[in-house]
């Protein structure tokens, strides 16, 4: 299976090229490849690909920067995998996508299942549920994967943070009302490589959750970070309204991954396992 994947340097894409070998055959294109800020750059990579699948692993992510920058979020999330989407549409080649929690507005305090009312409160968010929208319109066979809290070795991401954080701190206030599943970007890898098969043996496709379990938050989340790393940092609960930030964060990103286990076979990653994976990666390559 030849694989062609946007986005070269992210935690996700870093971690699709770590599968490739004599079964999967990976293409990583970076920004000089293919820029999210011109579409039609995006959509001739894939009229010229020989790839059997194609993959959206780059997104704009930075949340907070969204908020003073919505159009380049928009270009970057919304309109070039929506033209990324209708070239693969045109040449009938399966297409994924990795969107987000922050599609929901976060209410309430039960797993968000893939049919739930959309209500973005930020415009990352908002930008990256245009995308979902663009990709189902171009009418071909996709796949957008949900997921959240993604962490591993490479990038920046709150594992990483949190072990800089206590080079030179024994105290942190984390904020502990926002709750949902750490997911280790290298289960995300594998989870799209396993769709993609699925999609190339004639499964249809459409909109799943998958997030790592079980659910936790982020001051409990960083307790584990240093648990993991034996580092004694002690850590004070906040509300989110203790730490104000330019973007509204959800409170609720729970993930109900259901029926990804119904009709792919997949079950949500154990985050803790993942955790202990990428701290092992870290402490070993010194990253």
């Amino acid at each position: 299976m030849k694989v062609l994947v946007f986005g070269k340097t992210g935690q996700v894409a870093r971690e699709l090229q770590a599968l490739s070998g004599a079964e999967v055959q990976i293409e990583a294109l970076s920004r000089a490849e293919a820029d999210l800020q011109n579409p039609s750059q995006c959509a001739e990579r894939i009229q010229a690909t020989d790839a059997d699948v194609v993959i959206n692993a780059a997104a704009y992510t930075a949340v907070d920067q969204a908020e003073t920058e919505p159009y380049v979020a928009e270009t970057i999330n919304a309109t070039s995998p929506g033209a990324m989407a209708k070239a693969a549409a045109a040449r009938n080649l399966p297409f994924l996508h990795i969107s987000t929690d922050y599609v929901f507005d976060g209410s309430g305090d039960a797993p968000h299942v893939s049919s739930d009312l959309t209500d973005p409160i930020n415009v990352y968010g908002r930008s990256k549920l245009a995308g979902e929208e663009a990709v189902r319109a171009a009418g071909g066979k996709h796949v957008i994967l949900r997921t959240s809290w993604v962490f591993s070795a490479h990038g920046a991401n709150f594992v990483k943070s949190m072990l800089r954080l206590s080079e030179s701190r024994d105290a942190l206030s984390i904020v502990a009302d926002q709750h949902g599943g750490p997911t280790p970007a290298g289960d995300i890898a594998a989870t799209l490589l396993t769709i993609a098969r699925g999609l190339l043996a004639g499964k249809p496709g459409g909109t799943y959750h998958y997030a790592g379990t079980p659910t936790t938050t982020w001051a409990d989340f960083a307790r584990a970070i240093f648990q993991s790393t034996n580092r004694m940092v002690s850590v004070t609960n906040i509300p989110s309204s203790g730490f104000p930030s330019p973007a509204k964060r959800p409170l609720n990103s729970r993930l109900d991954c259901a029926t990804l286990l119904s009709d792919f076979g997949i079950t949500p990653p154990d985050w803790q396992a993942g955790l202990t994976r990428v701290i092992t990666q870290l402490e070993r390559s010194d990253i």
